[in-house]
């Protein structure tokens, strides 16, 4: 690779990262027993609901630091970014879903399943 690739490359990396308050979340996982990280509740009767229907919300985690997502409704639900970052699938009742968030930014998210269910994590 010439020099002036290899510095075009390096100053690409470099800015790629700067100036954005959104970051792409680690992979997710679905242990189906307690995740570990922040909890996040999919309270019941949640379909009905909207911006309660996952409590609480906003939450809030470090950079690195992660949220789960425990179904406590008698129906399945997802957690899916807006952007597609992450889609925990089918989330079915009593079982979990854990996403580690590296970096900075808000992810917003909903159910594919229900759309009216929204939520917000911000991560610091």
């Amino acid at each position: 690779m010439s020099l002036r690739k290899a510095l075009a490359a390096a100053l690409l990396l470099i800015c790629s990262g700067c100036g954005s308050s959104y970051s792409t979340p680690s992979s997710p996982s679905n242990p189906g027993g307690g995740g570990g990280g922040t909890p996040v509740s999919i309270v019941s009767n949640a379909s009905n609901l909207t911006a309660t229907a996952f409590a609480p919300s906003p939450v809030s985690v470090q950079a690195g630091g992660s949220v789960t997502w425990t179904n406590n409704d008698n129906t399945a639900h997802t957690s899916t970014a807006n952007n597609g970052a992450w889609n925990s699938g089918s989330i079915a009742p009593g079982r979990t879903f854990t996403m580690t968030f590296p970096s900075a930014g808000t992810f917003t998210y909903h159910c594919t399943i229900h759309p009216g269910m929204t939520g917000t994590v911000t991560v610091q």
